[in-house]
């Protein structure tokens, strides 16, 4: 059963950060917009270039299970400074102060998870452990 759990748990935190990278790419403009508004204005281009190869790069490593450390880190590169960057609700105002909390949680509980999987590993259920299993006779 944990062999099952580590398997999907892996998949839907790749997923998140998937659905991270669909939503950039649709919404390109927004998000220099938005970068603006939160005082992001040096090279937008290249720093959204470079997180949407951090997030591609990392989710796929996390999805396969295969370097899967090395994966959940660049997840982490991303996910931590965007959390405290978007959702410091202790300088938002009193009507989003709840709600922006709420996120932070959320984000943190993301990033506990992706640290499990930094401390834990793959699993049974990855190309890491099919990679070892099936490696051939020396000569």
């Amino acid at each position: 059963m944990k062999d099952i759990a580590d398997l999907i748990g892996r998949s839907l935190i790749a997923f998140i950060f998937l659905y991270e990278v669909y939503d950039m790419l649709g919404f390109y403009k927004h998000n220099k917009e938005t970068m603006t508004d939160y005082g992001i204005t040096w090279n937008q281009d290249v720093l959204l270039g470079g997180v949407l190869v951090l997030l591609v790069v990392g989710s796929l490593l996390v999805l396969i299970g295969y370097l899967t450390n090395f994966g959940a880190f660049l997840l982490l590169l991303y996910w931590i400074p965007f959390t405290f960057i978007i959702y410091s609700f202790w300088n938002d105002p009193e009507d989003i102060k709840r709600l922006h909390s709420l996120y932070f949680m959320r984000n943190m509980a993301i990033a506990g998870g992706l640290l499990l999987l930094m401390a834990n590993g793959s699993g049974k259920y990855s190309v890491k452990r099919m990679l070892h299993v099936m490696r051939l006779p020396k000569d």
